[in-house]
């Protein structure tokens, strides 16, 4: 007999790869898939039951299908469609984990928890040491939004462990996940034509690819392959890291540089407009960025991502199109230019 695997936020893209993706485990009999909304892709073959995790119910379902490993994705920094709203984000983040780990507790069947969190936990300041490890405290911890959600999120999952100390827990720090399907906050703002930058800061970033999210969640669903271990916490990203500036270049998107307090009233534009909605936090990754050490992924849960940061990036900006400055056409003027100048001069 395989185990019963439950997956929570499958409405999203991501978790609806995932779902997919597990399934083809060779120890994995059932998938539930869970989320308050109905997906509006494919779960292969998973069974989906429409549940909203901070509702008590949760628990019946733990128990009736007698799960032995739950992955918890529903954990997010921007509502699902056009209704939601940061308070209903809020409140599934929060008391949704709430509720779910008092459900997995109660449930002797659960013997492994995942965790989908974030690098925002660490926060984005300017007295931010260069390289985050996993045992780094934040210089300030993060005071609104998606980022001190997840650090309530992750309190409440060590409160849980030490609860359960038999129940396996991994918790995965993501950087930002971009690829063909990402709907993430950053994936929409690469997808401005101009992109608004802080003037006089060009920040460094980190990527996963989406492809090597759904790896390492399958890693860390499963039981330790030998000489690793996947129980506690682990930053994931893709080796190297690029500035923004950099960034831009490769998108084809020419850059905004404004005042701080000029990017805050775009912001609020924009949102009014529906184009996107960077928030206050990002507006912080965007200012002071932030990279983490990626060591534990590596030597102790013994995945090794197939995407680079930088491959991340564009694999991502192939999906997209070209931007207003395609790098191509970009190389291309600048060659012409040079071919006309003096000798010596520059273009």
């Amino acid at each position: 007999m395989g185990k019963v695997v439950l997956v929570t936020g499958v409405a999203r893209r991501l978790g609806g790869r995932f779902v997919r993706r597990i399934q083809r485990e060779s120890d994995v009999e059932r998938v539930i898939g869970v989320d308050a909304v109905p997906p509006e892709h494919h779960l292969g073959g998973a069974d989906f039951v429409r549940a909203d995790i901070r509702h008590p119910t949760i628990g019946k379902l733990l128990a009736e299908y007698g799960v032995h490993t739950v992955v918890h994705m529903d954990i997010n920094g921007t509502p699902l469609g056009a209704r939601g709203n940061r308070a209903s984000v809020k409140e599934t983040n929060v008391i949704g984990t709430m509720q779910l780990l008092g459900a997995c507790q109660k449930a002797p069947s659960v013997q492994r928890l995942v965790v989908k969190s974030s690098t925002n936990v660490y926060g984005s300041a300017p007295r931010d040491p260069a390289v985050f490890s996993e045992t780094t405290p934040p210089k300030s911890l993060p005071s609104g939004g998606f980022a001190k959600d997840t650090v309530e999120v992750e309190g409440y999952v060590r409160g849980f462990a030490r609860r359960r100390p038999d129940v396996a827990v991994c918790v995965l720090r993501f950087a930002n996940i971009l690829g063909p399907c990402a709907d993430s906050p950053l994936a929409e703002y690469f997808a401005l034509p101009v992109l608004p930058t802080v003037i006089g800061y060009d920040p460094r970033l980190q990527f996963v690819h989406e492809k090597d999210a759904i790896e390492v969640l399958r890693i860390a669903a499963s039981e330790p392959r030998r000489s690793t271990l996947n129980s506690g916490t682990f930053n994931i990203a893709g080796d190297g890291v690029l500035l923004l500036s950099q960034a831009a270049r490769r998108l084809g998107r020419p850059t905004l540089p404004l005042l701080l307090p000029t990017l805050r009233w775009a912001r609020t534009a924009l949102r009014s407009l529906g184009i996107t909605d960077f928030s206050p936090e990002q507006i912080r990754l965007l200012t002071h960025g932030r990279v983490v050490a990626t060591t534990q992924m590596r030597e102790t849960l013994g995945f090794e991502p197939e995407h680079t940061t930088a491959g991340a990036l564009a694999d991502y900006a192939h999906s997209r199109g070209p931007g207003l400055l395609p790098p191509e056409t970009l190389a291309r003027t600048i060659d012409r230019l040079a071919a006309l100048l003096p000798a010596g001069a520059q273009p």
